[in-house]
């Protein structure tokens, strides 16, 4: 398949982002927003322009398509991409399962939440039995700040390595051999449990949000977790959740990136030979990153109940111990009043739960 058009599902940073950063590669771009978000991008819809800069450089890019019809914007498209949050894959696949065709690829590309499991479980549950080809990322493409109401991006970082899966799993080389086509960083992972295993958020995010608290409550936003509430004390939770983790995904003899070089491959650290708490300090990405601004943004909600929750519930399934892994899930939900347990991700929660051992995950996935 010679990919030359790609639907845009979401126009928020990453949707904004991609469509800017693609039209710029020579693609034909549509992007699709639903009717209700649609408003935030009158500004972009006026001339269907996007200005983009990266490292300097600037441009301004003309998008194909910008429409709230979403047959409309995948139209002859060879890839449709899904860029937002995991808490909305549902409204998605709800929209576009009927109506995509089977040779269509669907490409997740955000923060991982299983969605592609729960896209098909959705479309299931609708009575819809098609072929997905559709695939995650364990991150997004792109560092970026996208200002919709100025119609223009800002890239600090085009990711260097990004893993990427198909579901089942032997969709996978017909998922990358269109992707790898857009973004040149993808690598094939096996699975979708390694993309999730990947994702970089819950190791970082929750441990630290939740002992940074009073911090976050007291200067109302003016706070920058990467800069000031990753250090040398705090860095121990997410080297133990990082050792937790990496427990986990040894029990489905998966072998993961250790923290520090993951980031130099994707470009989010100098390669140097510094301690892990110096490195996301000085971080030429992360130290300009500000926030969260509060405790009940995605830092904790997001990150706990799509990452922390499944990861703590495949611990229970392989029988390892994944103890602060379970602390900061229920301190973290005692300190917001949620019951992430209740409310997050679990094998049974994505129809997974018929899988009781290492066998029937990895002959499943």
């Amino acid at each position: 398949m010679k990919v030359e058009r790609v639907a845009i599902l979401g126009g928020g940073n990453g949707g904004i982002t991609a469509a800017a950063d693609l039209t710029q590669k020579g693609f034909l771009v549509n992007i699709f927003e639903s009717k209700r978000f649609c408003k935030d991008l009158q500004f972009i819809k006026k001339n269907n322009e996007i200005a983009i800069e990266y490292k300097g450089k600037k441009s301004v890019e003309k998008i194909n398509l910008i429409t709230d019809d979403l047959e409309k914007a995948i139209k002859d498209c060879q890839i449709i991409m899904i860029t937002v949050p995991g808490m909305g894959i549902e409204y998605f696949a709800e929209i576009l399962a009927p109506v995509v065709k089977e040779d269509q690829i669907i490409l997740i590309n955000s923060a991982p939440a299983m969605a592609s499991v729960r896209f098909v479980k959705k479309a299931k549950e609708m009575g819809i039995e098609k072929d997905f080809k559709i695939g995650e990322t364990n991150s997004l493409t792109y560092a970026t700040r996208a200002y919709v109401n100025e119609g223009r991006v800002d890239i600090s970082l085009k990711a260097g390595k990004v893993y990427l899966a198909g579901y089942p799993s032997y969709n996978t080389d017909e998922v990358f051999n269109a992707c790898v086509q857009i973004y040149d960083c993808f690598v094939k992972a096996d699975n979708v449990i390694v993309v999730n295993l990947e994702n970089p958020n819950p190791l970082v995010h929750p441990g630290p949000t939740l002992l940074n608290a009073g911090r976050i409550d007291y200067t109302k936003g003016e706070f920058w977790l990467y800069k000031e509430g990753i250090t040398e004390h705090t860095v121990n939770i997410v080297k133990a959740v990082e050792n937790e983790r990496e427990a986990v995904a040894k029990a489905l003899n998966i072998q993961l990136e250790d923290t520090k070089q993951a980031r130099i491959n994707r470009g989010y650290f100098a390669n140097e030979d510094k301690p892990l708490h110096e490195l996301f300090n000085t971080s030429p990405v992360f130290q300009h990153i500000k926030g969260p601004a509060s405790v009940e943004g995605r830092y904790m909600v997001e990150d706990i109940s799509t990452g922390l929750v499944l990861w703590s519930d495949l611990g229970k399934v392989l029988n390892v111990p994944t103890p602060n892994i379970d602390s900061i899930i229920v301190l973290g939900g005692t300190l917001i009043g949620r019951d992430f347990y209740k409310e997050g991700l679990t094998l049974d929660s994505i129809g997974l739960g018929h899988l009781k051992n290492k066998e029937d995950i990895l002959a499943n996935i």
